[in-house]
């Protein structure tokens, strides 16, 4: 019989949510890597306008969007290794065109391939054939917390590397992490005798209807797509008003890393009281109103880099906090075999928001200012959170204990 740790993973579980989690999470990180600098870079571009700037940091959520749920299916039919294989294979030539690149058309393109290379959907089923049920939803959780912290690394790793190596070493470093990745896949994840549709994990295509049907889950994917066009957007106008407010490119990671940490710190008490002080609703409609604010505050903060860093507090306050509860209301409202399907579409909706964050952020910059790029996010916000009020929150059910032989609550 295979021994358990004490987390209660089998050691083969464990090395292969681990492993799982570093493929999934070294992608994100080279996806969200230039989101800090690209901006500021993209001014010395060849035929570079605002608008393609945008362009350029959001196009990976379009492809992304297009491809994750099918190559999900697909790796039903052909297994999971050789699509994640092809995807980080993907990602990896996107990464070299994007370094190569001489124009911004080009790492347009380099973008569009790396996110072509959605594995998403592939990775969350070879988790599933490899955990068993009881700890599927674990495993799971460490995946998607993995994608938080590839994020907040990001932000304070990307100013960081760029004055170093400049944008294109951050592209050749995200080429070389693709490839290291696969080497891991094969070399570490173990291989699954066989592989299921597994419904809590995965789109089944004949679900769609119900999902796309469901008025509280409609309402999150809305919540999901504001939330990644509103960052996205952000970060076409935030690194040029850090500037102009006299924080150099190269020290905008020692403002990212305390706004970071002190989201971070600020966001904990907050679950806490959402989820064990039965408080969720309120304090979700609470984050998507303090995100607003922050936006208005960035606005307002214009030429303040003290006021800039408050505001930005704020902001990641109520993004950290959005983008742990949204997942956890999917979970909650989508029974057990919808759920993969639910996760499928919000997933896609995320990555959506992505891309209409970099095209109409960069819309509204080249035709009315950075200034306006804020009042525009908090006026998305705003509708997000009017669709939020009629959000129905179920209560979460107590965890069940063992005595004397019996289960009670």
């Amino acid at each position: 019989m295979t021994k358990k740790t004490n987390a209660g993973l089998t050691p083969t579980e464990r090395r292969a949510t681990l492993g799982l989690a570093a493929i999934y999470g070294t992608r994100m990180l080279g996806l969200f890597l230039i989101l800090p600098v690209f901006a500021l870079y993209a001014e010395h571009l060849p035929s570079a306008t605002p608008v393609l700037t945008g362009i350029a940091i959001g196009i990976y959520g379009l492809t992304q969007a297009a491809l994750q749920i099918p190559f999900g299916l697909l790796s039903d039919r052909i297994g999971r290794k050789p699509v994640i294989v092809g995807g980080l294979l993907l990602f990896a030539a996107g990464s070299v065109v994007a370094a190569m690149a001489e124009d911004i058309w080009m790492i347009i393109l380099g973008r569009a391939l790396q996110g072509a290379g959605a594995i998403a959907a592939a990775v969350m089923a070879l988790l599933a054939d490899l955990t068993r049920e009881s700890h599927r939803t674990r495993a799971m959780a460490t995946v998607g917390v993995t994608i938080g912290f590839a994020f907040t690394l990001a932000l304070i790793a990307g100013p960081l590397l760029e004055g170093w190596v400049g944008v294109p070493g951050l592209f050749w470093l995200t080429a070389v992490l693709a490839l290291a990745a696969i080497i891991v896949l094969l070399g570490v994840i173990p291989t699954p005798a066989r592989h299921d549709v597994h419904a809590e994990a995965e789109p089944v295509p004949g679900l769609f209807g119900r999902v796309l049907r469901d008025p509280q889950l409609l309402r999150l994917d809305l919540g999901i797509f504001s939330l990644h066009l509103v960052l996205t957007a952000l970060f076409l106008a935030l690194p040029l008003e850090l500037v102009e407010a006299g924080l150099p490119s190269g020290r905008h990671a020692w403002l990212y890393l305390p706004v970071m940490v002190g989201g971070m710190a600020l966001m904990v008490p907050l679950v806490i009281l959402a989820e064990k002080g039965g408080r969720m609703k309120e304090i979700f409609l609470a984050a998507i109103g303090l995100l607003g604010l922050a936006q208005l505050g960035l606005y307002a903060m214009q030429g303040s880099l003290w006021g800039l860093g408050l505001a930005l507090l704020a902001f990641f306050t109520a993004f950290n906090l959005l983008e742990a509860t949204l997942p956890s209301l999917v979970s909650r409202l989508a029974p057990g075999h919808i759920r993969g399907t639910a996760m499928g579409v919000y997933s896609t909706a995320q990555f959506s928001g992505a891309f209409f964050g970099g095209l109409s952020g960069g819309w509204v910059h080249q035709h009315y200012g950075t200034g306006m790029v804020f009042i525009t996010g908090a006026l998305i916000t705003l509708v997000w959170l009017l669709s939020a009020q009629g959000l129905e929150v179920p209560r979460r059910e107590p965890p069940r204990r063992k005595r004397n032989g019996r289960f009670f609550r």
